[in-house]
């Protein structure tokens, strides 16, 4: 068995070549139409036939990997803005030889568990976030060696110490925000996978994050999903019947999706109705 994965979000999924008419990418050119179903994004015009399209995302993750990345850049730039903030705020204070300093680092607390905890796939991305570590420990003590100068009153030390952070550990961060921000963006590039029941016409249209790989896979070593779903999962009756097993990767699993089972009511599956009334019953138009 031929088999195709894709990555969406932080899952993989596959899906048979034979289900497969083809993978174009998504330039957001859909046509929009009134729709209840989150999912939903519109309609693309494949061989003259009016294909939904769903966001493969929000079905399995419940969110988009579109809003997950711009949640991600949202706390990015966040924190990008609070550290430059709270590091001249400090700068004017020891220029200005105040007696007392505010130096709480409590606004910036959270920072560090939001670089080590930061979740990606993108390897690049995933070292990036990794590198932040060094130079923003190295930030805090730096600073703390400077208050401890303050208060001594050598506002001379004081001023070439504040002048090596800002050449070193400020400049290595700032270069590690621009890098997070710019592969998060560059690392996004969607595509639409058509599908098929029957190897000629087009069934529905997938929104996928991006290609992985090929394998092949014995029906055997597809593990069945039926014990997991019976258990824990809150999982919709829709999704579930498209989710036809799990299948071992080097080390993770990977998702075996049935699209025929896709937004097709259960009264159609084993009905000899023509497309027209299958389509109509899908509810979408």
């Amino acid at each position: 068995m031929d088999l195709i994965n894709f990555k969406v979000g932080y899952k993989t999924i596959s899906l048979k070549i034979l289900d497969i008419l083809l993978t174009e990418q998504f330039h957001n050119n859909l046509t929009v139409l009134p729709n209840d179903n989150k999912s939903f994004l519109g309609v693309k015009d494949y061989m003259g036939i009016p294909t939904p399209v769903f966001d493969l995302g929000i079905i399995l993750n419940g969110v988009s990997t579109e809003h997950s990345n711009r949640d991600a850049l949202k706390q990015l730039k966040s924190w990008q803005k609070q550290l430059n903030t709270w590091f001249n705020q400090l700068e004017q204070a020891l220029l200005s030889s105040q007696n007392s300093l505010n130096t709480s680092q409590c606004e910036l607390a959270d920072f560090e568990q939001f670089y080590m905890e930061f979740k990606t796939d993108n390897d690049e991305l995933k070292s990036t976030m990794s590198r932040f570590n060094e130079p923003f420990k190295s930030l805090l003590q730096k600073v703390e060696d400077t208050i401890k100068v303050h208060k001594q009153k050598n506002s001379k030390q004081v001023l070439i110490q504040l002048e090596i952070v800002k050449r070193h550990e400020l400049i290595q961060l700032e270069r590690l925000f621009e890098s997070a921000k710019e592969q998060i963006t560059l690392d996004y590039k969607p595509i639409i996978v058509f599908t098929t029941k029957d190897g000629m016409t087009p069934h529905v249209g997938l929104l996928v994050d991006k290609v992985e790989d090929n394998i092949e896979y014995r029906q055997e070593d597809i593990k069945p999903l039926d014990k997991l779903t019976e258990i824990g999962f809150d999982i919709d009756p829709q999704t579930r019947n498209m989710m036809h097993g799990l299948i071992k990767l080097a080390n993770k699993h990977s998702v075996l999706i049935d699209p025929s089972a896709l937004f097709k009511p259960r009264e159609l599956q084993a009905s000899n109705n023509t497309q027209e009334q299958e389509t109509e019953a899908y509810g979408l138009f």
